[in-house]
Parts: C-alpha cells; structure tokens; sequence
C-alpha cells in the first residue's frame, strides 16, 4: 500500500533559512489586525513625511516651519510651543511622561507599541510590502534563498533594493527637514546648491533606515532594542498579550485526525499544526511555545489562525490576546477574569496625569523673559576704607520675545546701596529681541550681615516682573 506524504516545503526552507542565518521571511496575512497596522503605518508615516511642510506663523523674524529643531539657535518650535535652552526642563517631563504611559500601555497590552507604532515595526512593514510586490511573497521568495542568480531574478533584486533606496532617501532627507526649513532646503537639493554637511547627514540616516529595515530588522527588535530586555522585569501575568489557548489547541493533529478522534469520543485539540502562526512572525518565533521576550504583540499570528479556524468551522481565539492569568485559569477549567482596572494601572494611569498636570502648569507659569544673578566668587565680599562691606553680582537678563524690552532693576532684603557699573543712572536696561544682557551690579551696604538679597526687573511695559535670590555676604 502506497502511503503519501506531504512536506511542506516552505516550513523545510525557513529552518533552513533560520539555520544558515539567514533573515526571517513572514508570509503575508490578511485579517483586522492586519487593517489596523496598515492604518496605523499610512498615519505614523504621512505625520512624519508631512509635518515638515506645515507652515506656522510666529511673526516676523521668526521661523514659520511648524515643527523645527533650530540647535543653531538654541530653538526647539512645535506649532505654538516655543522650546529655549532653559526650558529643557519640558522636554524632560515630557520625555518621562512618555516612558510612564509606555510603561502603562505594557501593563495593559504589552509590547503593544513595538508591533504597532515603533519605526522599526512601520518601516520593517513597508520594505516588507515592497519586497512582496517585486519578488512574491514567501514561499517564492524562500526558493530564492541559494537559487542560482538568473536575469529575471537579478532584475527583481536590483529593483527591490532600488525602491529600498529611494524610500530610505526620502526618510533620510525628511529628518533633516525637521531641523532646518523644508522648502528651502528641497529647493536646495533640486539645484544641487546644498552643503555638505546635509548631504552627508542624508546618506548616514539614509543608510540607517536601509541596514535596519531592510536587512536587520527582527534583530534590532530581538538584540538590539533594550525594551525586550526591559520586558521581562516588568511582564505583566494579567496584560492582554498575544497568547496560544494550549487548553484548546492540544493534543494538535490533523483536522481529519480530530474529528475521528471525536466521533470515538476521544480528545482531539483544535490546532492542527499547520504553522501558519510562525509563518507570519515578522520575528520567526512560535507563540505556541509559550511567553517569548522577542513578541512584539503585533497580533498577526492572531490573524493567520483565525483564518485557519474559520475555514475549519471553528471558534476562534485560539491564538488572542489574553492574559497569562487567564490561560492558566482555562487550563484549570476556571471562567476567565479580565481585570483592566487593578491597583498597578490606576497607579500608572494617576502618574500619567500627575505628570501631564504638571507639564501644562509649568508651561503656563513660564515667562518669556528671565533673572539670572551670580554672586562673585573671588573675592565673596570686599570692607572698603570707611568700614562698609560691598559684594559684586553679575545680573543677567534674557528676553525670549521678539520685541525689544526694557527693565528697571532694584533690590530688597538688604538696607545696601546698587550700583551698575558703567550705569550710573540706573537707567533701564534694554534686552534685544531673542537676546540677552549681562550687568555687573555691585551692593555696599554699613549695616553689614549676612542676608538673602532679591533682584526684582520690572519690565517697562508692565508684563512682567521677574526676581532672582541670592546672598550678601558679611565676608
């Protein structure tokens, strides 16, 4: 009796593949989690190629990018958001309000951002796309893999790896864009009138997105990105992560196995190990296998099995997002518990508007002018010949507003005389646009002790007051 057997030659080439080191080929899948990726990709990417060309107007003399990263002058701009040197206290708030609500989207969902929203994932996807539309989709492209190299195929690589170049160009271009004014620099580029500095800045991000999406990209979301690292200190058992039902898949066997297994009234699991899971893995693990360090939550596994399911008149969710705590509660027969809202995510969540709280009130309470004193240092404090005691300050005044204003400086705390020097008249002090001014300022005081002195500026328009403390000192 002749017996069959049918290999799948695809799952015989991807071990292959993965055992002469070569990159992970996953299979295109369709399904909602597939939809809402794309989605996501088509926004995060047209925000990035879009935003900057959005003009804002901010007056004259001023930039009218709406988003520019302007370090030659100091300048951070996000539409009405105006960033200075001294305000980088924000962008650390802000940057510590991101990595709490990361932090918080991992307690509910895992590594919800690495399969959905990160670069690496979006533009990983995008190169994908491209190499599926020029070459196939895996199961052609895993026969290339040791193929001899034959016209047709020469001609698909060259293409492939010249549409890579072309979109690794653009994404290279458009960062620079981000810290210098677009059009201009288009303009540029278009007459070849542009610096070589810009030039070499392009080709090294150009490179970047080409190496990384185009050649290494599980590794850099496996070995290179601290996060999968990071992940195992903070796995959430009760985070609705990508998981295998393994009280429903096993004992796994063919679906003509099962349903005779069934009819004798024996058990018979619903996966019916046909691989698609790993298959579609853009990082080639097996979620079957259990909670991985390296899934990155993206849900197309969960995809590829529900099509399988569906074909097979089955319920699906046998791969889901579900908690760990729930799939050991189905292994104990037990009613699923979904618990969202417990004491870790109210916390993480209260932190998150504790920090948003804070970051909008300090950017409200924030001026557009600032006092800064320095008290001399060598020496602290000079006794002058009648026996009064005199301390020297350096006053520094920045006007952060495009118009020019004028302070009038005075002191309190301190029964002492100021002077300015160079400013006998103790005229007010004029502060150019987007500049600063420097002034030595000295207090003699008979009564001499050591006390808090402040520096009050009164802006002559009657905006704003400024004051800045620092101490006299006896000696």
């Amino acid at each position: 009796m002749a017996i069959t057997i049918e290999i799948d030659h695809a799952k015989t080439r991807a071990k292959a593949a993965a055992a002469a080191g070569q990159p992970v080929v996953p299979q295109a899948v369709k399904g909602p989690i597939r939809r809402i990726k794309w989605g996501i990709l088509l926004l995060t990417l047209s925000i990035y190629y879009v935003t900057p060309f959005i003009r804002w107007d901010r007056g004259p003399n001023e930039p009218d990018q709406a988003v520019l990263l302007d370090f030659a002058n100091g300048r951070l701009y996000a539409f009405f958001v105006e960033i200075w040197p001294q305000d980088l206290y924000l962008v650390t708030g802000l940057l510590v309000l991101a990595s709490t609500i990361l932090i918080l989207a991992n307690a509910l969902a895992g590594r919800l951002w690495c399969g959905f929203a990160c670069p690496q994932t979006v533009w990983t996807d995008l190169f994908l796309l491209v190499e599926r539309l020029i070459e196939g989709d895996r199961r052609q492209r895993l026969k290339n893999i040791g193929a001899p190299l034959g016209p047709k195929r020469a001609a698909r690589m060259v293409a492939k790896h010249a549409a890579w170049l072309l979109i690794s160009l653009a994404t290279g271009g458009t960062l620079i864009f981000y810290f210098t004014d677009a059009p201009g620099l288009v303009r540029a580029l278009a007459t070849g009138d542009v610096s070589a500095s810009a030039l070499t800045w392009i080709v090294v991000f150009a490179g970047t997105t080409y190496g990384l999406a185009g050649f290494a990209r599980e590794q850099v979301c496996t070995f290179m990105c601290p996060w999968p690292r990071l992940q195992g200190a903070i796995w959430d058992p009760e985070a609705y992560t990508v998981n295998y039902r393994d009280y429903r898949g096993e004992q796994r066997t063919s679906a003509k196995k099962a349903a005779e297994l069934r009819l004798q009234g024996k058990p018979a699991g619903d996966c019916v190990d046909c691989g698609q899971c790993v298959a579609v893995c853009p990082i080639g693990i097996d979620i079957r296998e259990g909670p991985n360090y390296a899934c990155i939550n993206c849900g197309l596994c969960v995809d590829a099995c529900d099509g399988v399911m569906l074909k097979l008149g089955r319920q699906r969710g046998l791969i889901d997002y579900e908690s760990w705590k729930n799939i050991e509660r189905g292994r104990r027969k037990e009613a699923p518990v979904n618990r969202p809202v417990r004491p870790k995510t109210v916390g993480l969540a209260a932190a998150c508007f504790a920090l948003a709280g804070a970051i909008v009130v300090a950017f409200a309470a924030r001026t557009n002018a600032t006092l800064s004193v320095q008290h001399d240092r060598d020496p602290v404090a000079v006794r002058l010949s009648d026996g009064s005691v005199r301390n020297a300050y350096t006053v520094k005044l920045l006007n952060k507003s495009s118009s020019t204003h004028l302070y009038t400086l005075s002191v309190s705390g301190l029964d002492a005389r100021m002077a300015i020097i160079g400013n006998e008249s103790l005229a007010p002090i004029e502060v150019a646009p987007e500049g600063s001014e420097a002034v030595r300022v000295t207090l003699t005081t008979t009564a001499s002790r050591n006390a808090d002195v402040t520096f009050t500026a009164h802006d002559e328009s009657g905006t704003t007051v400024l004051s800045a403390t620092d101490r006299f000192v006896e000696r």
